[in-house]
């Protein structure tokens, strides 16, 4: 094949495929594994945004409101997530409580603000924001490292072994961390960044 400007690489299976523009509505779909690699940019850039923010807004619920109740006889506890890091703060389990702070909380965080900062001005048709280009390719270096989906497990395997000990309860913090951690999913496997780095590329222009 030809050096072209239009090759696209599959982010799944690695295939190329030449990309001449998407019409109106439409997206173009890997031939191979069926991954969308490509859709109309209005369409791209509006559902990014929407779930970043949505997810922003989630992660505040998360931050700040009770994640689980522990409740055993008298006993009753509860905290959120952040509360929970911070009580490792002390002694030789302070890297957890950074690691913790940092991967669960920071991360995400900067991340769908990165993704808003870079694109947000797009979806009202006005130019990008200095930086706007660095803030996309940090969202998607940050993208391995924002680790809701490992903490989430890692929960799950604890409410197993606490489940025998003590009643537990989810908090509004739990149900909107799966909800954060289905919406990250949707994302990234919707996302086209052959159609976003173009709009970017084409608004920058103006």
């Amino acid at each position: 094949m030809a050096p072209s400007d239009d090759l696209v690489c599959c982010p799944v299976c690695d295939v190329l495929h030449e990309i001449h523009g998407v019409a109106d509505g439409k997206r173009l779909r890997c031939v191979r594994c069926n991954t969308v690699i490509a859709v109309d940019r209005p369409e791209a850039i509006v559902r990014i945004v929407v779930l970043a923010s949505t997810s922003l807004v989630l992660m505040f619920i998360v931050i700040f409101f009770p994640f689980l109740e522990l409740r055993n006889g008298v006993f009753d506890s509860r905290a959120s997530v952040f509360e929970t890091a911070m009580t490792f703060n002390r002694g030789i389990m302070a890297p957890l409580a950074i690691a913790v702070t940092l991967f669960v909380i920071v991360l995400p965080v900067a991340r769908l603000m990165s993704f808003i900062w870079a694109l947000g001005p797009l979806t009202f048709d006005r130019p990008p924001l200095p930086g706007a280009a660095f803030a996309l390719r940090l969202a998607d270096t940050l993208r391995p490292w924002a680790m809701a989906e490992i903490f989430m497990i890692g929960v799950a395997v604890a409410l197993v072994k606490l489940g025998d000990l003590a009643t537990l309860a989810m908090g509004p913090a739990f149900w909107s961390f799966a909800a954060i951690v289905f919406i990250t999913a949707i994302q990234d496997t919707q996302l086209s960044k052959y159609s976003i780095w173009t709009a970017l590329d084409t608004a920058s222009r103006r």
